[in-house]
């Protein structure tokens, strides 16, 4: 990514959210590693680092801290409020009329146990950590006894139909949504039903369909990513559903299967939509 935005002549710094603090004694609020160049004019958001409940507050709290102070944030903090939290993923997916397995969230095991008994003869159930990322954690659920407890699940069960593909191998589709449109898509292949590149799937080019396109924009749309990973399984009767939507999507196996510089065009579009916006004038 910093070789993207040096290609483009911006002047940049790498710089850890951990290390972005509040102090409502500076003229800005915070107290920035950068400080010395003033507030930056934009913020690519890469990943945020693991830490606690209160840890990762602060964090987002930063990132709204910065767009209060009228920097542009890619994704916000909002729009990665919105996806890291699955639940709530699936609950603007399914009010905004995007395709979405049915889906449930709840913290009563008992509650979790009577859903599997009764939705389970319809088909298995998959079973997520609700801030889980790349494939891990993941469990099919056949049964109320297949159902870990609730210390295993960090006291919440993210439930969700399971998609068959009426296939005999196990795939589903990433498209890397930048500024209302897809710029690069792959197909991921496994020999289970778990996709994801990081657990063995394998990224293959694909053209998605424009109706395919239409869906990952409005997923991206429907929580608020300007940047956005969206993953569309097609089922057996073809008709596409998103299954997630990342807000900082990882792009490494796709950049394998594309020629197109997924991190160029997001250093290009951000230095456009930094010369398209308003003038501000800031007090320093």
């Amino acid at each position: 990514m910093e070789a993207a935005f040096a290609a483009v002549g911006a002047r940049f710094a790498r710089v850890d959210l951990a290390a972005c603090d509040f102090d409502t004694r500076s003229w800005s609020g915070l107290a920035l590693p950068f400080l010395g160049w003033g507030l930056p004019d934009a913020v690519q958001v890469r990943t945020l680092s693991a830490g606690s409940f209160e840890a990762i507050t602060k964090r987002l709290g930063v990132l709204h801290a910065l767009a209060e102070l009228g920097v542009v944030v890619w994704n916000d903090a909002r729009a990665i409020e919105r996806c890291v939290d699955k639940s709530m993923t699936s609950f603007l997916l399914t009010r905004a009329g995007v395709p979405t397995p049915p889906t449930w969230t709840m913290e009563s095991a008992e509650t979790a146990r009577a859903l599997v008994e009764r939705e389970a003869p319809r088909g298995p159930l998959v079973l997520k950590p609700l801030f889980g990322a790349q494939g891990k954690g993941l469990r099919l659920i056949r049964r109320p006894e297949d159902l870990p407890e609730p210390e295993g699940v960090a006291g919440v069960y993210y439930l969700q139909r399971f998609q068959p593909t009426g296939t005999d191998d196990f795939r589903d589709y990433r498209l890397f949504v930048l500024r209302g449109r897809v710029v690069a898509a792959m197909m991921r292949s496994a020999s289970t039903w778990i996709t994801n590149v990081k657990q063995g799937g394998q990224p293959v080019p694909v053209a998605p369909d424009p109706g395919m396109e239409r869906l990952a924009i409005a997923a991206a749309e429907a929580v608020g990513a300007t940047i956005a990973g969206v993953d569309v399984l097609v089922g057996g009767e073809g008709a596409p559903t998103v299954l997630e939507v990342n807000s900082m999507p990882a792009w490494s196996g796709l950049q394998k299967v594309t020629e197109y510089s997924v991190a160029e065009a997001i250093a290009l579009d951000l230095m456009d939509a930094l010369a398209s916006r308003p003038m501000q004038m800031r007090v320093t």
